[in-house]
């Protein structure tokens, strides 16, 4: 077996890792070949005093790979010698909208042919998150977790392999370790405000639109900062529906759904956005450019976003990256 397999034990490289590399060199220098058996996970555990579970590790990724393929009461066996397979990615998002969609589809883009994804939907469902992780155990190259609401969840996540995992959109504690693409909720709205700061000063009050749920808390934080440190009086409210439309306050609003209704109370009260009220919406999108004349915003650059996550992936980055938020002048303010 020792021409299989080559171990340091003194090497920072998991032994995994190490296995997985050996394994693909005897495959280069054709001392493996397609439809050759491999050595059994106990003989490899017993000759290089290694654990059952770092064996599987490696035989899963090489299973992902399609590499090895196991036989029922026979054993692994070589299936494809193609070692410069590509990868296979898992992704679960929470949910798929117009900005999510910009997102995705430039992560695929960046990826350049070089991966087949996978992507699932979790919809702030724990129970079909919990679900998806486990039963995505062994058959991928790399995981792209998106946790959103969901805290404390390393238990799950750390069933994965830990250097194959990569979270997005969210800064967790329990997932401190783990390489992630994120967003700064608080500190991006308190930012992108401050920018906008010359435009917002003709407002006599701020009102931040935040529906919860789903969305990060840590909004209000930047928002109620941001008011206090210049002076502007301010207000949080969950919803439209019992809100009186007022001159001279600006609006921030965050669900579309607060938008659409904010745009037609402003019309039907013979209110101009950018003159007697304004508006900023969060996260932007193709048709908030149009409607109304554009539409101000406040946003992350989801193409940017994906394209860093992929580029982490292709090259083995285990990195914390944050994907800053931009504040986009339109005619609403």
């Amino acid at each position: 077996m020792k021409k299989l397999f080559d171990f340091n034990q003194n090497s920072s490289i998991p032994k995994y890792r190490q296995l997985i590399n050996s394994i693909i060199r005897s495959i280069d220098s054709e001392v493996l070949n397609k439809g050759d058996k491999v050595p059994s996970i106990n003989q490899i555990c017993t000759e290089f005093n290694l654990s059952r579970d770092t064996v599987m590790v490696a035989f899963n990724e090489l299973k992902a790979k399609g590499i090895l393929m196991s036989q029922p009461g026979k054993g692994y066996y070589i299936a494809s010698t193609n070692i410069k397979q590509e990868e296979k990615i898992f992704v679960v998002f929470d949910e798929l909208n117009s900005f999510k969609e910009d997102l995705y589809n430039s992560f695929l883009v960046s990826l350049e042919s070089r991966a087949s994804v996978d992507i699932f939907f979790h919809h702030f469902n724990y129970r079909v998150f919990k679900n998806l992780i486990l039963e995505s155990i062994g058959n991928y190259t790399s995981y792209v977790i998106m946790p959103a609401t969901f805290d404390n969840t390393s238990h799950l996540v750390n069933k994965l392999p830990k250097d194959k995992v990569y979270i997005l959109d969210r800064l967790k504690a329990d997932l401190a370790d783990y390489p992630v693409v994120y967003q700064d909720f608080e500190n991006d709205l308190y930012n992108a405000l401050n920018d906008g700061l010359d435009l917002i000063k003709k407002y006599r009050k701020l009102v931040l639109v935040n529906p919860g749920g789903k969305e990060p808390m840590e909004r209000e934080k930047g928002f109620l900062r941001f008011c206090d440190e210049n002076d502007f009086h301010s207000g949080i409210v969950k919803n439209l529906q019992d809100t009186l439309i007022e001159r001279s306050t600006l609006y921030i609003v965050i669900s579309d759904r607060d938008l659409v209704q904010l745009v037609k109370s402003a019309q039907a009260g013979n209110l101009v956005p950018g003159k007697n009220i304004g508006i900023i919406s969060l996260n932007d999108t193709m048709l908030k450019e149009v409607v109304l004349g554009g539409i101000t915003t406040i946003s992350t650059d989801f193409k940017a976003m994906g394209a860093r996550l992929a580029q982490m992936i292709l090259s083995k980055e285990k990195i914390q990256v944050r994907n800053p938020a931009s504040f986009i002048v339109r005619s609403s303010v």
